[in-house]
């Protein structure tokens, strides 16, 4: 019943994916927790779990012609050095049964749960203000300033999602893609999609691996998740024309924000 159960998110998961951008590590993470899954391991399989279902995102993509390499090179420049040295001075075996290791995991989790949601409420507010005021933008002094150091920013972005993704599986979808929209105001959104995807991909896989050689990934747990993903997405993807976004967007939304406040509430515990 438990392994149907967890197809069966998998596969919510992926729809929830496929229809909006967003769910990966946001809800797969706490939906293993609330299945009673040590929470090293839950990050441990997600991480793999979202760089498998990304990376046919990423090569669509790449096909399309949406990915700056060279700024997905900038940020893989920053994130994946920071997750190797997570990985081999923080991540360890014992991590399975530490309970200062798993009180600060989830609250870690929580709060990149609400940062999530947080950022979500307000980046149609940013598209919509970087597409309806992209010359003005292009001629304030900020923007200006912005351009001449926007690679720093870019490695400094990377650098802090390499660590948001290696200690909690969450950051490297919305919070990501949020930033991006930021820092290349003039960029379309699906080039800003595309190269979030691609360097989420590689920042995953790296992430994942350094817990599955500590024994921190759940083998029949990935494969049950992936099985049930696969056809989520699939079905999320040609659905998304005709299913209200809007309305499912606000109800992981409010998920988010609702298993956010709950899982930092561990800080106290």
């Amino acid at each position: 019943m438990e392994l149907f159960l967890l197809i069966f998110s998998g596969a919510a998961v992926g729809f929830a994916i496929g229809l909006t951008g967003v769910g990966g590590g946001s809800l797969m993470t706490p939906i293993l927790l609330l299945f009673n899954y040590p929470v090293a391991i839950a990050i441990g399989t997600d991480l793999l779990y979202a760089g498998i279902t990304k990376a046919s995102g990423m090569v669509f993509h790449h096909r399309h012609g949406h990915v700056d390499w060279h700024t997905t090179a900038l940020l893989a420049a920053g994130s994946i050095p920071v997750s190797l040295l997570i990985n081999f001075f923080v991540i360890d075996a014992s991590m399975a049964d530490n309970q200062n290791f798993t009180v600060f995991l989830t609250s870690f989790l929580g709060v990149m749960l609400i940062l999530t949601a947080t950022v979500m409420i307000f980046n149609r507010y940013i598209q919509h203000r970087v597409s309806s005021e992209d010359s003005l933008i292009k001629e304030h002094p900020a923007f200006q300033l912005l351009r001449r150091y926007r690679s720093w920013l870019v490695l400094s972005l990377g650098v802090v999602l390499g660590v948001c993704v290696t200690l909690s599986s969450v950051g490297a979808g919305a919070f990501g893609a949020a930033i991006l929209f930021m820092l290349f105001p003039s960029w379309p959104a699906k080039h800003v999609v595309g190269t979030d995807i691609a360097h989420a991909v590689p920042l995953t896989l790296v992430a994942g691996m350094g817990y599955m050689f500590n024994g921190l990934v759940d083998y029949q747990l990935l494969l049950a998740l992936v099985v049930g993903s696969l056809p989520g997405i699939y079905l999320g993807t040609r659905l998304g024309a005709v299913l209200p976004e809007n309305l499912l967007r606000t109800v992981l939304i409010v998920a988010l924000l609702g298993l956010g406040i709950y899982f930092s509430l561990s800080l106290g515990h």
